[in-house]
């Protein structure tokens, strides 16, 4: 910390989550400096983020693609070593896939306070981080908007925990018959009805697999029992997630969809921010809220992922790298959006779980899943 000002490194800058957070980043130059910046390939939109915000050090899997155009002073580094740097107090994991689990690990292991966007990190090692976490006495906070919301819930609360409820939008296909889901597009699955997202999220709110990650990742965030963590489908997105507590009560955490909230709220805790980045709730403008219980049928992906996941060892690692590789065959057109659920199923049913992994015993499932959906996607 330099005074009262926060020394960031964002890993996935260029991405949905790393735009959003520059976004914040700009609304308080006062609160808070870039330090790092890592991107993969969107070289075009990580020259213009060096040349605004002039970070010390850059990390880019695509380097001569920026060094052949643009004349920069920063110090180009590997993903795991921004993660580590000796400037910077807090880690913004907002990468997507796998590639952020190991720089993670690192930056818990070095004091850094992390704000993780990432799912597939809590997926594969949310019992390891935590643990690890706890015992650096490090936050490990989430950005994503349900797990933030249960997160504010909780904030002041003990042992009380009855249940956590996480709304669920139904996605852009909640209304539409069923026989009709196997004849969707990838573009028809990109147009979620309230979020903008990358590409990958989106494709997993459509099958309901990103609401199955985040009861993964309340299971680890919050150390509450599978049974004691319920999906409900909430259309508006306005109330991001709920608790109810053992005298009855419920808390909820409700704001108009964006992004921005749950990252501000990381970046500044344990304060909150002094402006709101949107506009507030105003429940005069919302005429109504509306609930349904989670159809099973229209979202298989659900309580597959839950059951892989509960399973332990490295299946939930091999689930990760599985979904990868269906959402990209399915945006490929190599296999029907209905298919999803039914090639990660047959690809990982005879997984050889690793009882008690490490983080490359994690990695080695999430690539074994991927190449035996992906082997089967193109007939293998």
């Amino acid at each position: 910390m330099n005074g009262d000002q926060k020394r960031l490194s964002i890993l996935g800058s260029t991405g949905s989550v790393g735009t959003q957070t520059l976004e914040v980043v700009r609304s308080y130059p006062k609160h808070f400096k870039v330090v790092c910046l890592g991107a993969n390939r969107n070289t075009a939109a990580l020259k213009k983020q060096i040349l605004e915000f002039s970070p010390k050090a850059v990390s880019c899997e695509h380097l001569e693609d920026i060094n052949h155009d643009i004349n920069f002073p920063q110090t180009m580094m590997s993903l795991g070593q921004i993660a580590v740097h000796e400037e910077i107090d807090t880690v913004v994991v907002a990468t997507s896939g796998n590639v952020a689990l190991l720089p993670t690990f690192e930056a818990i292991k070095n004091g850094k306070d992390i704000a993780i966007a990432n799912k597939e990190t809590i997926i594969m090692a949310g019992e390891q981080l935590t643990s690890l976490a706890k015992s650096n006495s490090v936050n490990l906070m989430p950005v994503d908007s349900e797990p933030s919301a249960i997160w504010q819930c909780l904030r002041g609360e003990k042992e009380d925990i009855a249940k956590l409820i996480i709304t669920a939008s139904g996605g852009p296909f909640k209304n539409i018959p069923l026989r009709s889901l196997q004849n969707v597009t990838p573009t028809d699955a990109l147009k979620h009805p309230t979020w903008e997202m990358g590409t990958k999220i989106s494709v997993d709110s459509a099958t309901m697999m990103n609401k199955a990650f985040e009861v993964i990742e309340a299971r680890w965030l919050f150390n509450v029992p599978w049974d004691n963590i319920e999906v409900i489908v909430h259309p508006e997105s306005i109330i991001h997630s709920m608790v109810e507590f053992s005298d009855g009560s419920t808390k909820a955490q409700l704001s108009y969809p964006d992004m921005r909230i749950p990252i501000q709220h990381a970046l500044f805790f344990p304060q909150r921010g002094q402006i709101s980045p949107v506009e507030s709730f105003n429940p005069q403008k919302t005429k109504s809220l509306n609930f349904e219980s989670l159809d099973k049928e229209r979202y298989p992906c659900f309580d597959m992922a839950v059951n892989f996941a509960k399973k332990g060892g490295t299946w939930p690692s091999a689930l990760t790298g599985a979904d990868e590789a269906a959402v990209s065959a399915f945006l490929n057109h190599k296999i029907k959006f209905t298919e999803i659920q039914t090639i990660i199923q047959e690809a990982i049913k005879d997984h050889n779980s690793v009882v008690s992994p490490n983080t490359s015993d994690m990695l080695k499932a999430s690539d074994w899943g991927h190449k035996q959906v992906s082997d089967l996607a193109s007939g293998n």
